[in-house]
């Protein structure tokens, strides 16, 4: 039978994992974005931009995949607003501003074009980012996400909750809920061989950083993304995409995640894990997102030498 990962109590040094360089960049107009950012010893490695979903922040969603990512890429993650250390503003949470701050921050570190990966609401950002700043997005990589999130009647029926929902982040009961179902959660994949799970030392900083949430951002938040539809431009964007289908998840279908890759017409890689897959799953999620992106940098690649192929073709006929 496989063992479940310690609850919170169990576990009472606080060990964090590696992280790269935060800091805080000042963008015009937009005020100071966090960011994780590290770069490659190669001045050509591709650069990588980190997206994360509703309710996590940019380590609690890429912190364990952080080291693979590291030996291939330059790579900068960004905190959304209300979400970890992302900035707060007395603006109502709209995606489209999300995609806006992630493509100031590109430009302010001088960093595009980039492969932007999205998990879970990071999706609708990183398409909205394609949509809005094409010449900043070399290609996408969307993970355990949709084109919409109302087709459903699950999905309908947690929006008409959701305000119940942020009066519940402000209360002690969600905290306990936290302490005991996180690592019931990240347990549910133990080896039955035994051994530690790979994010067990770092429970603690985990449930540490689900606290930095603005429990009034995270209901705005929800809203936007329930207001949110792919459907009618998605296939129209032309940039290169793979799709992480997460195939156990129950709260984005994977038949919802499989039509996002049919729109884009994207390559996809199949991960048997729930929503939480890059703490569940932390060396497969990893391993698969490496492959994802080095798809779509080949593609873009192929692309670009073919754009120009095209363009130099064109010049001599003229000439």
């Amino acid at each position: 039978m496989a063992e479940v990962v310690g609850t919170l109590a169990q576990v009472t040094e606080l060990v964090l994992p590696w992280v790269p360089e935060g800091r805080l960049v000042r963008v015009e107009g937009r005020g100071e974005l966090f960011a994780r950012l590290h770069r490659h010893p190669d001045p050509q490695a591709p650069v990588v931009l980190l997206l994360h979903g509703w309710t996590a922040s940019v380590d609690l969603q890429f912190a364990m995949a952080y080291p693979a990512l590291a030996e291939r890429y330059s790579f900068v993650g960004i905190d959304h607003r209300g979400h970890g250390r992302g900035g707060r503003t007395p603006d109502p949470f709209r995606l489209e501003d999300v995609a806006d701050d992630a493509a100031a921050l590109v430009r302010t570190l001088e960093l595009g074009p980039v492969v932007a990966v999205g998990y879970s609401m990071g999706g609708p950002i990183a398409l909205l980012l394609a949509r809005r700043h094409p010449e900043l997005v070399r290609g996408l990589v969307a993970q355990a996400t949709a084109l919409d999130w109302r087709s459903t009647w699950r999905d309908r029926l947690l929006w008409r909750v959701l305000p119940v929902f942020g009066s519940w982040l402000r209360t002690k009961g969600y905290r306990r809920l936290l302490n005991r179902a996180v690592p019931w959660v990240l347990g549910a994949r133990r080896r039955d061989a035994g051994g530690e799970h790979p994010v067990q030392p770092y429970l603690p900083w985990l449930l540490s950083e689900m606290s930095r949430n603005d429990p009034f951002v995270m209901v705005e938040a929800g809203r936007a993304l329930s207001a949110f539809d792919a459907r009618p431009w998605a296939g129209d964007l032309a940039v290169p995409a793979g799709v992480l289908i997460t195939t156990a998840d129950r709260l984005v279908w994977p038949r919802q995640q499989q039509s996002l890759a049919a729109a884009l017409g994207a390559e996809t890689r199949m991960l048997h894990a729930d929503h939480f897959a890059t703490l569940s799953h932390p060396e497969d999620y990893a391993a698969l997102t490496v492959e994802l992106i080095d798809g779509v940098v080949q593609r873009s690649s192929v692309g670009a030498a073919g754009s120009f192929a095209g363009s130099a073709v064109s010049s001599a006929a003229e000439t």
